[in-house]
């Protein structure tokens, strides 16, 4: 039986009524299938003190960012909704991925968690541009921790109207490219698998 692909799926939001938790948890319903092994997680049930060399000098990694670092480790992609604040991704995402980064004595490469990985990235804002400054932001970061930011990113403007009641997208065109993004995911995923 063949491996399942594994994605971890989340948004750099901790707020409670997130458009980005909204607009990735509608992502991730589109990867579920027999090969392909989808968690959900919420940063909010990760709270992490702000990044300090002091606090990592002095002692182990928080329980949250091992936890985190746990789960990075664990799958082979990433599907990230991230919100965007004055052009660039949230603090909490940046702060977790920060916590997550840091290299414990064990580890085989720089950015362990991250080394090799892909992921796709997501967008939700209330503007028309739908966050699209902050994702080029993230791809930077992500790329120059060690993982493969797919091309394709899919930016939602005008979130506010953009779900129907069943908590689909509206628009065919936004949700046949979120499909689209999704499926490269995977596919990229698993051929890098392969690869290997």
């Amino acid at each position: 039986m063949a491996q399942k692909t594994k994605i971890l799926a989340f948004a750099g939001s901790s707020r409670k009524e997130s458009w980005n938790k909204k607009l990735v948890q509608a992502a991730a319903e589109d990867l579920v299938g027999p090969d392909v092994e989808v968690t959900y997680i919420d940063l909010a049930d990760y709270p992490l003190p702000l990044i300090e060399t002091d606090i990592v000098s002095e002692k182990d990694l928080p329980e949250n960012a091992r936890k985190l670092k746990q789960l990075f480790a664990e799958n082979d992609g990433f599907l990230i909704s991230s919100p965007e604040y004055n052009g660039s991704y949230s603090g909490v995402l940046k702060n977790a991925l920060d916590w997550i980064s840091i290299r414990e004595r064990d580890a085989t490469t720089v950015y362990e968690p991250f080394h090799g990985k892909v992921a796709g990235l997501l967008a939700a804002s209330p503007g028309r541009a739908g966050g699209l400054r902050g994702l080029e932001k993230l791809r930077v970061l992500l790329s120059d921790l060690g993982v493969m930011v797919l091309p394709e990113i899919q930016a939602v403007g005008s979130i506010t109207t953009a779900f129907n009641e069943a908590g689909k997208l509206n628009d065919e065109k936004t949700a046949d490219a979120v499909h689209k993004l999704t499926q490269k995911l995977v596919k990229t995923t698993k051929s890098l698998a392969l690869a290997a």
